[in-house]
């Protein structure tokens, strides 16, 4: 998967969806070619990527195992995200269809909840993320798409704050109430905010997910803005939640119609049925939420009651296959194929169906025809974020015949309001619907069609999604900082020659600065860090460098000072920094002093109250979660979830984290498996600044493993050497994978600077 800096200038605009707008087809040959997938989004936004300039699309390519390379389909650049089998189980399948998908549908099959699950979607979402994040041009736009990938936008967030993010959900959001059923309710709150624009199907929605953020998280929100706090001291930021009902590529759909092919193919269809006088239209995914059972329940019941002759009418109903993996919908699978069976049975004449059940694909143009072929199309869908086949039928008729029976529960009820409106419960309402429409005259089905068409026309997917952009645009700027620089990803280490070439050429430099984190560099990662066991011979090379003419050294830790003294007993000639930064140890006396001012670290009364309020917060979240443990150093507090039990590790670091959002004026620092809360402002990245004016070094070199070394790596000069210890992307320019390999180093380092002297 290429990064950003391998893909020089990244595109404008990245759409991130579960799927890939195609799918793939093994030809007789064994070859593999990609055709156009089916789905609403792919309909959606097909159109909308043939317009764009530089334009990506990361998603899912349909088939378990390893993510095919990048690749160009249909003038678009296509970027595969990896799913493996237990991924299409847990997150797929799983978390987004049986957990959110039927609570976010208003509970009409109960959702299930599993914790594993949950942890699947986390770790799917974030392959979605770092693929977007690396391909996405500096100051790009990125819009990430519908409730398979809610975690996406804070996470591309994390690394990349100079994009803007837009997020659309394509099914309804839920009222706060069922909302709260949800576990990790608050994650996925937190997830969507990492949005600048929220964009829903219906106004209702976006009310629903306002007053959830208000009343689960507590945030400040006037009108449909909301105020999210930063990570402690992080600044706020404004998110934006608006509507933006989505269309299709309305004037594609009525050209189609011009087609003689597909005129003569709708002619056929109603031949095949035996030139009924009505054909009434069903076209759904098979899925519960469509409404299909209470559709069929409500035509058999008018076939028993006389009210409806078979031999005049058909039904036809499209179940496209959906999920079948998925035990509801193999359940509703049978009950469908059951119903249809005892109306056929009960009422079909000799040679014709009074249902003609398709459970199959259609593509466009058959599509197409059937809309041109049907009377009355039935969408009673119990509840649906939009519904684009009652719009796609308006758009087959410009004749202005047929008679759209739509759902007030479906999305598309807000804009088609001269539709014939039905509560698909009341299956009496809905027989009297289906009887209303099979004989309304013709001038009403005209006027009624052109209202519809004047809608669906004019405000196609082109429209939808200029105004999304539009309004994306107008949500603030992106943050000004520049973007995380990622030199590296991956585990693999740096070649060799490499390594050696950048050493000779580092250690030529006159003027000289050594540092090192501890932890992860110069001593393996134990669980109890107390029993932590330096690498004495990489201790024994940082003294014998800290000796040679024009060679700086120092060790600048997350460990506190007096620990980190204790632990390696340097002598004098070696700096040490301790909290990130923020306590520094006794300096060289040919150290300019002044340089490291320390009264901005000074503790006072008011600081030394906010510590104890957050060590008393964090030691009550340790006790909750067993094995979790809370160190005090003399500027911060830092929760080890290093030996937590279970899932404590998981839950403790998001109560933690989700407590930073709470206090303004406190530096909050994630890591490996800590969380560090500094009422003193610093960071390893300012604290190898100040060292290297300090000691007048015209170029340094860090060796780090930590998240908390990035802002070290961040500030790499032209002669500057970073180096990260392990896998994981990095601003560093070369990688070595563990401790052992940081010791060789150093010694290295000790020999060619030995050279030079």
């Amino acid at each position: 998967m290429p990064s950003a800096s391998s893909s020089p200038g990244g595109h404008q605009l990245v759409v991130v969806a579960n799927r890939l707008p195609v799918d793939s087809r093994t030809l007789p040959d064994g070859a593999t070619e990609w055709v156009t997938s089916p789905g609403g989004l792919v309909t959606a936004m097909e159109s909308v990527m043939r317009t764009v300039d530089s334009g990506a699309w990361v998603g899912w390519g349909g088939s378990p195992g390893d993510a095919p390379d990048p690749f160009e389909a249909d003038g678009m650049s296509l970027y595969p995200v990896q799913l493996d089998q237990q991924d299409i189980e847990r997150y797929y399948e799983g978390f987004s269809n049986g957990t959110l998908w039927p609570l976010y549908h208003d509970v009409i099959v109960g959702p299930e909840f599993h914790r594993g699950w949950w942890d699947t979607y986390q770790s799917a979402n974030r392959r979605f993320a770092k693929t977007a994040a690396q391909v996405a041009a500096v100051g790009g736009t990125i819009w990430v798409h519908d409730y398979q990938l809610q975690l996406v936008p804070q996470m591309i967030r994390e690394t990349r704050s100079d994009v803007r993010i837009g997020f659309f959900n394509h099914i309804p959001f839920p009222a706060v109430e069922l909302f709260s059923q949800l576990p990790k309710r608050n994650s996925v709150l937190r997830g969507l905010l990492g949005a600048d624009l929220i964009g829903f199907q219906r106004e209702s929605d976006s009310l629903n997910f306002v007053a959830a953020v208000r009343r689960l998280l507590g945030y400040q929100v006037e009108g449909k803005t909301i105020f999210v706090p930063g990570l402690g001291a992080a600044p706020v930021r404004e998110v934006q939640v608006q509507t933006f009902p989505i269309s299709i590529d309305s004037t594609a759909v009525s050209a189609l119609t011009e087609d003689p092919e597909i005129r003569e193919r709708a002619a056929q269809l109603r031949r095949d049925l035996g030139d009924p006088e009505k054909v009434v239209l069903g076209v759904d995914r098979l899925d519960y939420t469509k409404g299909i059972r209470h559709r069929l329940k409500a035509f058999g019941e008018l076939l028993d009651d006389g009210l409806i002759d078979p031999h005049g009418t058909v039904m036809i109903q499209v179940a496209t296959p959906s999920r079948e993996r998925v035990e509801a919908y193999r359940q509703l699978r049978d009950e469908v194929e059951l119903i249809v069976g005892r109306i056929n049975g009960e009422h079909a004449p000799i040679g014709r169906p009074a249902v003609s059940y398709q459970h199959h694909s259609f593509d466009r143009r058959d599509m197409t025809a059937l809309f041109m072929a049907a009377d009355v199309v039935l969408v009673t869908a119990l509840r649906d974020g939009m519904n684009l086949v009652a719009k796609e039928y308006v758009a087959s008729r410009p004749d202005l015949h047929g008679v759209l029976v739509l759902s007030e529960f479906a999305g598309a009820a807000d804009e088609l309001r001269a539709a014939v409106l039905v509560n698909p419960h009341d299956i009496d309402e809905l027989k009297a619907a289906i009887l209303r429409s099979l004989a309304m005259p013709p001038e009403e089905q005209e006027e009624a069609m052109r209202s519809l068409r004047h809608q669906v026309m004019e405000h196609d997917v082109q429209h939808w999604a200029h105004q999304f952009l539009e309004s994306l645009t107008a949500s603030g700027a992106p943050e000004d900082e520049a973007t995380r620089v990622v030199r590296l990803s991956g585990d693999a280490p740096s070649d060799p020659a490499q390594l050696e070439e950048t050493l000779r050429e580092f250690t030529a430099v006159p003027r000289l600065l050594i540092a090192s984190d501890f932890d992860g560099v110069l001593a393996p990662i134990v669980s109890d860090r107390d029993a932590v066991q330096p690498d004495q011979q990489a201790l024994a090379a940082l003294r014998e460098l800290s000796e040679l003419p024009g060679v700086a050294v120092a060790l600048i830790s997350g460990r506190a000072l007096a620990d980190l003294d204790s632990l390696t007993a340097m002598p004098s000639s070696v700096v040490l920094v301790g909290s990130h930064g923020a306590e520094v140890g006794a300096l060289p006396p040919w150290m300019q002093a002044e340089v490291l001012d320390k009264s901005v670290l000074s503790m006072t009364p008011q600081k030394e109250q906010l510590l104890a309020g957050i060590t008393s917060t964090l030691r009550r979240i340790a006790r909750a979660h067993p094995g979790t443990e809370v160190e005090t150093k003399p500027t911060a507090a830092v929760l080890h979830t290093r030996n937590a039990k279970g899932r404590g590790a998981i839950n403790a670091t998001e109560s933690a984290l989700e407590y930073a959002t709470t206090l303004p004026d406190v530096t909050v620092t994630p890591g490996k498996e800590v969380v560090e809360f500094a009422v003193v402002h610093t960071s390893k990245g300012v604290a190898i600044d100040a060292l290297s004016r300090a000691s007048a070094a015209d170029a340094w070199l860090y060796l780090g493993d930590d998240v908390t070394d990035e802002s070290v790596f961040a500030r790499l000069g032209g002669d500057d050497v970073g180096v990260k210890v392990g896998g994981g992307d990095t601003a560093a320019h070369l990688r070595i994978p563990d401790t052992e390999a940081a010791r060789d180093l150093l010694r290295r380092l000790l020999e060619l600077r030995g050279e030079q002297s």
